[in-house]
Protein backbone atom coordinates (compact mmCIF):
# COMPACT_ATOMS: atom_id res chain seq x y z
CA UNK A 1 0.00 0.00 0.00
CA UNK A 2 1.18 3.57 -0.78
CA UNK A 3 1.95 5.64 1.66
CA UNK A 4 -0.71 8.50 0.51
CA UNK A 5 -3.70 5.51 0.48
CA UNK A 6 -2.27 4.69 4.46
CA UNK A 7 -2.70 8.40 5.14
CA UNK A 8 -5.78 8.67 3.48
CA UNK A 9 -7.12 5.55 5.83
CA UNK A 10 -5.43 6.89 8.20
CA UNK A 11 -7.81 10.62 8.24
CA UNK A 12 -10.64 8.74 7.91
CA UNK A 13 -10.19 6.94 11.10
CA UNK A 14 -9.37 9.99 12.92
CA UNK A 15 -12.57 10.88 11.50
CA UNK A 16 -14.37 8.00 12.82
CA UNK A 17 -13.15 8.52 16.13
CA UNK A 18 -16.15 9.77 18.80
CA UNK A 19 -16.55 13.70 18.83
CA UNK A 20 -16.62 14.10 22.42
CA UNK A 21 -12.73 12.49 22.29
CA UNK A 22 -12.18 14.70 19.05
CA UNK A 23 -12.90 17.89 20.72
CA UNK A 24 -10.66 17.93 23.55
CA UNK A 25 -7.68 17.10 21.42
CA UNK A 26 -5.48 19.90 20.42
CA UNK A 27 -1.67 20.47 18.83
CA UNK A 28 -1.51 16.95 18.19
CA UNK A 29 0.81 16.01 14.80
CA UNK A 30 -0.10 12.34 13.52
CA UNK A 31 2.69 11.02 11.54
CA UNK A 32 3.35 7.79 9.61
CA UNK A 33 6.71 5.86 9.54
CA UNK A 34 7.42 2.86 7.92
CA UNK A 35 8.94 1.24 11.11
CA UNK A 36 9.83 2.63 14.62
CA UNK A 37 13.34 3.96 15.14
CA UNK A 38 15.84 2.91 17.70
CA UNK A 39 14.79 6.07 19.96
CA UNK A 40 11.45 5.39 19.58
CA UNK A 41 11.58 1.16 20.48
CA UNK A 42 13.55 2.19 23.55
CA UNK A 43 11.27 4.46 24.85
CA UNK A 44 8.07 1.92 23.98
CA UNK A 45 10.28 -1.06 25.27
CA UNK A 46 8.41 -2.76 22.20
CA UNK A 47 9.56 -5.09 19.02
CA UNK A 48 10.64 -3.23 16.23
CA UNK A 49 7.78 -5.64 14.18
CA UNK A 50 5.26 -5.13 16.71
CA UNK A 51 5.21 -1.56 17.88
CA UNK A 52 1.94 -0.21 15.82
CA UNK A 53 1.81 3.28 17.28
CA UNK A 54 3.69 5.47 19.66
CA UNK A 55 2.46 8.84 21.64
CA UNK A 56 5.14 11.33 22.26
CA UNK A 57 4.27 14.58 24.37
CA UNK A 58 3.36 16.20 27.21
CA UNK A 59 -0.22 14.30 29.02
CA UNK A 60 -2.77 16.61 29.48
CA UNK A 61 -2.91 15.76 33.12
CA UNK A 62 0.78 16.78 33.25
CA UNK A 63 1.00 19.94 32.25
CA UNK A 64 1.28 22.93 34.54
CA UNK A 65 -0.15 26.84 34.61
CA UNK A 66 2.92 27.61 33.04
CA UNK A 67 2.53 25.27 30.34
CA UNK A 68 1.86 26.96 26.75
CA UNK A 69 3.74 29.99 28.05
CA UNK A 70 6.75 29.65 25.86
CA UNK A 71 6.55 28.41 22.44
CA UNK A 72 5.68 24.31 22.21
CA UNK A 73 5.85 22.08 19.36
CA UNK A 74 2.86 19.30 18.83
CA UNK A 75 2.69 16.26 20.42
CA UNK A 76 2.67 13.37 18.23
CA UNK A 77 1.03 10.19 17.38
CA UNK A 78 3.70 8.20 15.19
CA UNK A 79 1.49 5.04 13.39
CA UNK A 80 3.76 2.36 11.83
CA UNK A 81 2.67 1.78 8.60
CA UNK A 82 4.14 -1.78 7.66
CA UNK A 83 3.29 -3.24 11.11
CA UNK A 84 -0.06 -1.94 10.69
CA UNK A 85 -0.40 -3.43 7.23
CA UNK A 86 1.77 -6.72 8.44
CA UNK A 87 -1.20 -7.41 11.51
CA UNK A 88 -4.12 -7.17 8.50
CA UNK A 89 -5.32 -8.51 5.43
CA UNK A 90 -7.53 -6.07 4.15
CA UNK A 91 -8.31 -2.23 4.05
CA UNK A 92 -10.99 -2.54 6.18
CA UNK A 93 -9.07 -4.45 9.04
CA UNK A 94 -6.14 -1.81 8.52
CA UNK A 95 -8.58 1.28 9.00
CA UNK A 96 -9.99 -0.75 12.31
CA UNK A 97 -6.40 -1.07 13.52
CA UNK A 98 -5.67 2.40 13.03
CA UNK A 99 -8.66 3.32 14.65
CA UNK A 100 -7.69 1.21 17.67
CA UNK A 101 -4.02 2.23 17.75
CA UNK A 102 -5.46 5.92 17.49
CA UNK A 103 -7.74 5.68 20.80
CA UNK A 104 -4.59 3.66 22.42
CA UNK A 105 -1.79 6.71 21.69
CA UNK A 106 -4.37 9.51 22.61
CA UNK A 107 -5.43 7.79 25.51
CA UNK A 108 -1.73 8.31 26.36
CA UNK A 109 -2.32 11.94 25.53
CA UNK A 110 -5.30 12.39 27.58
CA UNK A 111 -2.66 11.20 30.94
CA UNK A 112 -4.23 7.68 30.27
CA UNK A 113 -1.23 5.05 31.91
CA UNK A 114 -1.33 1.63 30.16
CA UNK A 115 -3.61 -0.40 32.20
CA UNK A 116 -6.08 2.31 32.04
CA UNK A 117 -5.50 2.43 28.10
CA UNK A 118 -6.29 -1.08 27.85
CA UNK A 119 -9.43 -0.87 30.39
CA UNK A 120 -11.12 1.91 28.17
CA UNK A 121 -9.89 -0.33 24.69
CA UNK A 122 -12.31 -2.97 26.22
CA UNK A 123 -15.16 -0.86 26.26
CA UNK A 124 -14.01 0.81 22.60
CA UNK A 125 -14.35 -2.46 20.91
Amino acid sequence: MTTERFEEIAQHAFERLPDDFKKHIENVQIVIEDYPSDDALEKSKAGKYTLLGLYQGVPLTHRGTSYGMYPVGPDKVTLYQKNIEADCRTEEEIELRIIEVLYHELGHYFGMNEAQVRRAMKNFK
